[in-house]
């Protein structure tokens, strides 16, 4: 079996079987349940390096849970661990209810799993790719054949079923890589970093369709390099660095300590180094600081009077361009909790994602 292919979940008839039974088994205890992921103390090393060195947290049933953090931060080893795909050398994981600690594969059924680049198969047509993939969860043709056209039409995809996959652009590859990770109607879905590298209206789309499965009732986790993406679409978000998380909550409560703040950013056409402490020698209670050579942020505990400022600038020799409030952003926290710039972040994956 090629080695693309690793995240689909090839489960055997035998574990098909198997964990029907377990399930039939646990159905009135699953009902009950709230967590669908469970995390204890993971821990994975690779040589000397520890990529995830103690995580704990737990995702609920039907909750969109976003997990936030720069490159070589631990997201993609936790993903592995958590789909079976590695083995934590220390900690538990439990995936619907089910203890996955010692057996990785026991609850594959339950989950699909969408990695950050398409593994699909470029010879095969989308409608091809989607029967293979549901064929290796046991599906039988007709069932495969009806799901399969049911997503093509619901992904937008239906004009190029039968087109080869190599020859679809990055957003709908995206696409179609979504669909056969929902291909068997998981429970649980797993989606590392599903707009990078991608256009704006696939992106648009792309998210859409992920706020879509999650009302329809699926548990999504989702890894992101985009804050803004993150606070539209999660209900929860851990941010993690260095394989440890950092912060864990609702995104309302997250921002909660800056929503009393009050900031401003004034653009000039002109560099403005060396004018915050003057800035600042002048404008007590106020806080400066260069958000690049020609901008300069303004932070305080309350209304930041922008017209004194201006003039001062403009007397100073800046020319002002613009002045607008800004409203406090998540952004602002994950900067103050990890101290990486988003844009940053965001950059260098697109950069990694086109090659460059």
């Amino acid at each position: 079996m090629p080695a693309r292919l690793s995240y689909s979940a090839m489960v055997s008839k035998t574990e098909l079987e198997n964990a029907k039974r377990a399930a039939s088994v646990r159905e009135g205890e699953n009902d009950k349940m709230t967590e669908a992921i469970v995390a204890q103390d993971l821990r994975k090393n690779f040589e000397d390096v520890e990529a995830v060195a103690g995580l704990s947290f737990e995702v609920r049933r039907g909750e969109l849970f976003g997990f936030l953090g720069p490159n070589g931060a631990g997201k993609t080893t936790t993903i592995n661990m958590l789909t079976g795909l590695a083995r934590p050398d220390g900690g538990r994981i439990q995936i619907g209810g089910i203890d996955c600690t010692g057996r990785p594969k026991a609850a594959q059924h339950l989950i699909g799993v969408v990695p950050d680049e398409s593994n699909l198969y470029p010879e095969l047509t989308g409608f091809e790719n989607l029967c293979f993939c549901a064929a290796l969860y046991g599906r039988g043709k007709a069932e495969r054949r009806a799901r399969a056209r049911e997503l093509l039409e619901t992904f937008g995809l239906a004009q190029a079923a039968d087109r080869k996959f190599g020859g679809y652009s990055k957003g709908m590859k995206r696409k179609l890589t979504m669909a056969a990770g929902i291909i068997h109607r998981p429970e649980i879905l797993f989606l590392d970093e599903p707009t990078t590298g991608i256009d704006v209206a696939s992106a648009r789309q792309v998210r859409q369709l992920i706020a879509d499965l999650n009302h329809s009732g699926t548990t999504v986790f989702l890894t992101t390099h985009y804050i803004e993406e993150a606070e539209r679409l999660c209900h929860r978000i851990a941010f993690i660095v260095s394989g440890r998380i950092v912060r864990n909550d609702t995104v309302e409560r997250l921002v909660q300590p800056i929503q009393e703040k009050h900031r401003v950013e004034i653009s000039c056409a002109n560099p403005v180094d060396g004018l915050e402490e003057k800035l600042a020698a002048s404008f007590p209670g106020l806080r400066f600081k260069a958000a690049s050579p020609t901008q300069v942020r303004v932070e305080a505990d309350h209304p930041v009077p922008v017209g004194p400022l201006v003039r001062f600038l403009e007397d100073a020799g800046a020319e002002v361009t613009e002045a607008r409030r800004m409203r406090p952003s998540l952004e602002d926290i994950f900067v103050e909790a990890t101290g990486i710039e988003a844009g940053a972040m965001q950059g260098e994956k697109e950069k990694r994602g086109t090659g460059q």
